[in-house]
């Protein structure tokens, strides 16, 4: 299903939507974020909301991909809880997540954006501070990780902002510290639900393609090249970066309400 004004796209916006893919994809693959980057391009370009989420959606998905082939020597399977049984809450929560944005009215969801950009950014600056206190005090058992895990991936199905940071700090709370495995295992998972949530975008003709394959380029390529370098970068100036991207972002759609 193709929208008016679909095809549509100046060399400027090809450009701009390029470079997005490709620091999301860099972004994802060392420490997360890169929807701030790849929906609000799409919706500053044209694309109406929904759809711009759905296509960012499936831009970024061959970069998680991508990172995961980087990181295949690093993945890390949870003690006494099966990698399945994560990948399957993962791939159920995709599902569900993708389900109720087809289900949200455009209006609906232009109004919720700016909440979800606020949460995604406050998840983001803080989990990591709030991570270790709380490890002091709460550690979750299997089962309430494999219950977490499924809401996280409905929250990543519907827009996925700061969704591997969410990952993250839940596994530390399950007492994870690997920090190279967690993130190549978060690479896996994260990847896996959006693939699912990807395949029922396509299906209802909620992405334009032309503006999500320009992207698809620029997200495989800085996922890659993201992950390999990734041990190289000071995780703490992407980090202030990143945050610094986030905020902006909310605060422009909150002043466009």
């Amino acid at each position: 299903m193709y929208s008016e004004g679909e095809g549509i796209m100046t060399l400027a916006s090809a450009a701009l939507l390029v470079a997005a893919a490709f620091v999301a994809g860099a972004m994802n693959a060392v420490a997360g974020g890169g929807s701030f980057i790849t929906f609000p391009a799409l919706v500053f370009t044209g694309v109406p909301s929904v759809v711009a989420n759905a296509s960012s959606t499936v831009a970024i998905f061959p970069g998680s991909l991508a990172s995961a082939v980087a990181y295949r020597n690093d993945f890390q399977n949870f003690e006494g809880v099966s990698f399945r049984a994560m990948l399957g809450v993962s791939l159920a929560g995709g599902v569900l997540g993708a389900l109720l944005l087809l289900l949200t009215p455009q209006r609906t969801f232009d109004g919720v954006i700016p909440w979800l950009l606020l949460v995604a950014t406050l998840v983001f600056a803080f989990a990591p501070r709030l991570t270790p206190a709380l490890q002091r005090r709460v550690h979750i058992g299997p089962r309430t990780l494999v219950v977490v895990q499924f809401f996280v991936a409905v929250y990543g199905g519907y827009f996925g902002g700061a969704i591997g940071i969410m990952m993250l700090s839940a596994w530390a709370l399950f007492g994870l510290t690997d920090l190279k495995a967690m993130n190549a295992t978060k690479t896996v998972l994260a990847g896996s639900l959006n693939g699912v949530a990807v395949v029922l975008f396509i299906a209802a003709g909620k992405v334009w393609w032309p503006q999500t394959l320009v992207m698809l380029v620029g997200s495989v390529a800085g996922g890659y090249l993201g992950a390999h370098y990734a041990r190289r970068v000071d995780q703490r100036v992407i980090r202030t970066a990143i945050i610094a991207v986030s905020v902006t972002m909310t605060v422009v759609f909150f002043a466009r309400r």
